[in-house]
């Protein structure tokens, strides 16, 4: 059966999410890691994407990006994950396929769903077990956030300066609302929806949405403005890329 065509905004966010095959690990050591965020690093800037935020779990990827040219994600993912997959396979004398099919990638209204799809991503570690406190695990954008510590990979979060004046008022108020994300209910999954924050039972949308925290005044952005009003239309524009 064919897959879905990929939605691509020009100047689109998304949460791009990448696993192993047959849910394996892809990650053992700190090394390995490393490596995965340093070709991130690399490809991203190559293709003029901005990273907001991320979470490596042992066995999968999360990342929240922003694309200012549609083809570009399919691009970057694909160097990405075929390049680690070559130092995986040399590293680990491993053969086969290292990533379950393609990657997905979850449009995010940003002014609605941002922080939200943000929080999501990392308290992934927490929710898996790996971590009491999110800022105990190393392998996630957490910290820059909640704690000021620099990662050059990080392109700051377009509404993190919403939060407060200050950075230390920012950094409570980014701690204080994904701590409040521990007292929500598991959103559902959101891998069945294309749209970020627009899974198949609508009164399940509320989940995904950041009332009165970070939401810009002014009119929608145009990505997702344009996006919805395709949706409503009952076709989505797209542009058919790699992965």
């Amino acid at each position: 059966m064919p897959q879905p065509p990929r939605i691509t905004m020009e100047g689109g966010t998304y949460h791009v999410l990448a696993r192993g095959n047959n849910g394996q690990p892809v990650f053992h050591e700190e090394a390995d890691y490393q490596r995965y965020l340093q070709l991130v690093a690399c490809h991203t800037r190559d293709h003029a994407i901005k990273v907001y935020h991320f979470a490596l779990m042992p066995n999968h990827v999360h990342l929240v990006l922003e694309v200012a040219h549609g083809p570009a994600l399919s691009e970057a993912m694909h160097d990405i994950s075929l390049t680690y997959a070559l130092f995986y396979k040399r590293r680990y004398q491993y053969r086969g396929h290292l990533w379950q099919g393609r990657f997905k990638s979850l449009l995010i209204d940003q002014d609605r769903d941002l922080l939200a799809c943000a929080r999501y991503v990392e308290l992934n570690p927490l929710k898996a077990g790996l971590a009491r406190d999110p800022a105990d695990y190393a392998w996630s954008s957490y910290r820059t956030y909640a704690h000021g510590h620099d990662n050059p990979l990080i392109a700051p979060d377009p509404l993190y300066d919403t939060l407060g004046a200050t950075t230390p008022e920012r950094q409570e108020r980014y701690r204080e609302f994904v701590r409040d994300g521990l007292r929500q209910p598991d959103p559902p999954a959101r891998e069945e929806s294309r749209v970020f924050g627009r899974p198949s039972k609508p009164h399940s949308a509320e989940l995904f949405s950041t009332p009165g925290l970070g939401r810009k005044p002014g009119r929608p952005r145009k990505a997702a403005a344009t996006a919805q009003a395709a949706q409503e239309k009952g076709a989505a524009p797209f542009v058919r890329g790699r992965g």
